[in-house]
């Protein structure tokens, strides 16, 4: 885990100017870091979050962490920090016989949930960032996700989707991808006829090949008003496979790399990526950092409080940032610093960058801020194989492999949100806690009931053998629905809502759109087709239990049909700060650069108008790529980069491509 990284405190830290100061040692922060390092600029990162999973005996304790929680959630796996802390999915409740007109969940953490629905999405503040219990799924977006105001709703980006092309492939080298090319050039996703991913895919599950049966079965979608036809697709991840012997990395290196780079250990199945891999076969943004070059610092423990401002005679150009750093993460006492920079990046997570942007008074002229927030309301689906034929082999390997693609395209998410359907690999533990709730079920203890109800319990060979049918056989299906941009969903702060340190905590208000009602909607009766072709039997439930609704729980009516949905936050913060085509309307532009400061770059996901059904890791990585090439561009009429390579000219040069441009 460790490597070249000049790790420094606070007061070694603001002991000189930097290049560049970026706020956040996440998957943005510490790829943009290593590119600019590598061209020779000095770079301060700081982190807010605790540095301990940077050595081997820390990611072993973030293991043990893992290992001895309760509740396996995304951040089980990381100790809660009083001085940098995170939102946690365990902060919602239900609410029981919720009143009319109230909102049927509580919230209690670092988020203040103040919409009609809870925003269950929830991020980590450490080291890596929420990398560090990502799924580590990779898809690219399509390009009808570019131009939803096409279809008459959202917003549409201003960048082509073409020109994102090489920058996804650039992202897919520096992580290291595995995926089956062909799959993805089936859906148009990528469009370059030779490209092959660095690594093989990742096999294919018992389950995927059990789904596959149903290739080419057409499912009609009442809502959308069109049939689609089933086939299974493999799924591209960012973590480690085979390397793929066909895989030439170059235009997509950076100059002087030569072959791969070393992606680490191999993914031997633990079905633990969320939170943690024992194995660490899946990518992080500390392999990044273990190459970040000697002009590269990063600072951990360091909160960031405020972007400064450099005057009013400066053309609205910034100067630095101020930060408070602590010694122990269970303690908010800390110290106040200030570190200057002729450029500042925000890369801390959608809802940080606001909330950092909002208490700086900076980038709002717009008045978009904050709005726009999304994610993925993800509707869980379950069910159980038919018993004669026998197990499907949940519980192993990744989250999912493969899904059925078919339904993020086309004209039918003008009248519905689109969705894409994950087949899932490890049976209900989304969905009802499974196995331990089978295990609590069968002994008459709680859980659910899986159609049967054994009040008394059983044991011994009974409790094996039933154990073993109803585990076997279990089936989810997770459908991520897009969610378009919306201002009245939003991050706002309140003084009066403070966390340890004295920082104002974000609010949210979040709700679900009619359209994105729609997508829900039709995605559960899809669901239920996919299950009756697979001769499954349908557990699935969304309505209150003895009063107390799911969380994420609504009533939808489409043409005189009403279910009961619920769903899940996906971990998909988007939308925040939103890149766009004027001042007037967004708060970056193309690269995400603020509109309004010169010198200040809002980087994430936050900058996405639009998430369309793809995890947005990807187009993320694609767009911190883009922006480091303007970065660089910027900063070169001003000063020129330390000489790392004994000649001026390798680091200065800007009279060909630089070393972070793809050439077309």
């Amino acid at each position: 885990m460790t490597g070249p990284v000049t790790a420094v405190g606070a007061d070694e830290a603001v002991r000189r100017r930097y290049d560049v100061v970026i706020v956040g040692g996440g998957w943005s922060g510490s790829l943009i870091a290593k590119e600019l390092g590598d061209l020779g600029w000095h770079v301060l990162v700081l982190e807010a979050g605790n540095g301990g999973t940077a050595t081997w005996p820390g990611y072993l304790g973030s293991l043990s962490t893992y290992h001895s929680a309760v509740a396996k959630v995304p951040n089980s796996a990381y100790r809660r920090s009083v001085a940098a802390p995170s939102p946690d999915v365990l902060d919602l409740a239900p609410v029981r016989d919720p009143r009319p007109g109230r909102p049927e969940f509580t919230a209690n953490g670092y988020f203040v949930q103040d919409g009609r629905l809870p925003y269950g999405t929830d991020y980590l503040r450490e080291l890596g960032g929420t990398a560090m219990h990502w799924l580590g799924a990779v898809p690219r977006m399509h390009p009808e996700d570019f131009v939803t105001e096409r279809y008459g709703y959202g917003r549409s980006w201003p960048i082509d989707p073409k020109e994102l092309q090489p920058w996804y492939a650039r992202a897919e080298f520096e992580i290291g991808v595995a995926g089956n090319a062909d799959d993805q050039r089936a859906i148009e996703v990528v469009a370059d006829p030779e490209y092959v991913y660095p690594m093989h895919q990742i096999p294919a599950s018992y389950i995927d090949r059990y789904c596959q049966e149903l290739d080419g079965t057409p499912v009609r979608d009442d809502l959308a008003g069109e049939e689609y036809e089933l086939r299974v697709r493999s799924l591209p991840q960012a973590r480690n496979s085979t390397p793929n012997p066909a895989y030439s990395p170059v235009p997509y290196r950076p100059q002087g790399a030569v072959g791969l780079p070393n992606y680490g250990e191999r993914c031997v199945g633990n079905a633990s990526c969320v939170p943690i891999c024992p194995v660490q076969a899946k990518s992080h943004p500390l392999r990044q950092q273990a190459r970040f070059s000697r002009t590269v610092s990063l600072a951990t423990r360091c909160v960031a409080t405020r972007v400064r401002l450099a005057g009013a005679t400066r053309g609205g150009r910034v100067s630095g940032v101020e930060f408070r750093a602590y010694t122990d993460p269970a303690s908010p006492v800390g110290r106040s610093y200030v570190v200057e920079a002729d450029l500042v990046v925000l890369a801390a997570h959608a809802v940080e960058n606001a909330r950092l942007l909002l208490f700086s008074g900076l980038a709002n002229g717009s008045d978009q801020v904050g709005r726009n927030l999304m994610d993925h309301p993800t509707i869980l689906n379950w069910a159980l194989a038919d018993e004669k034929r026998g197990p499907v082999g949940p519980f192993r390997g990744p989250g999912h492999t493969s899904g059925w693609e078919a339904f993020r395209f086309g004209e039918g998410r003008a009248r519905r949100a689109p969705f894409r359907i994950e087949i899932g690999n490890w049976g209900w533990g989304w969905a009802t806690g499974a196995p331990m709730s089978n295990v609590a079920t069968a002994l008459g203890i709680g859980g659910d009931r899986d159609g049967e109800v054994r009040p008394d319990g059983v044991f011994g060979p009974e409790l094996r053998r039933l154990l073993g049918s109803a585990l076997g056989r279990q089936l989810q299906l997770q459908i991520a629905v897009e969610q378009s941009a919306n201002p009245g969903n939003r991050v706002t702060i309140d003084r009066r809502y403070r966390d340890a340190m004295g920082n104002l905590r974000p609010v949210i208000t979040y709700d679900l759109d009619q359209h994105t009602r729609d997508g829900l909607f039709a995605a559960r009766k899809v669901a239920r087709k996919i299950f009756g072709h697979l001769g499954a039997t349908d557990y699935t439930d969304h309505a209150p239990r003895d009063g107390v609704p799911p969380l994420g729980h609504f009533t939808h009516t489409v043409d005189g049909e009403t279910l009961d949905l619920a769903y899940s936050g996906a971990g998909h913060g988007a939308g925040t700060h939103i890149m766009g085509g004027s001042a007037a309307t967004s708060v970056v532009d193309e690269y995400q650069r603020t509109w309004e400061h010169p010198n200040l770059y809002a980087v994430g996901c936050g900058s996405m108008p639009s998430i369309g059904t793809s995890n947005p890791t990807l187009t993320m990585l694609a767009l911190a790529l883009r922006s480091a090439g303007r970065i660089h561009q910027d900063l070169l009429p001003d000063r020129r980069p330390a000489d790392l390579h004994g000649s001026a000219g390798d680091a200065t040069d800007t009279g060909g491509t630089t070393d972070t441009e793809v050439p077309a």
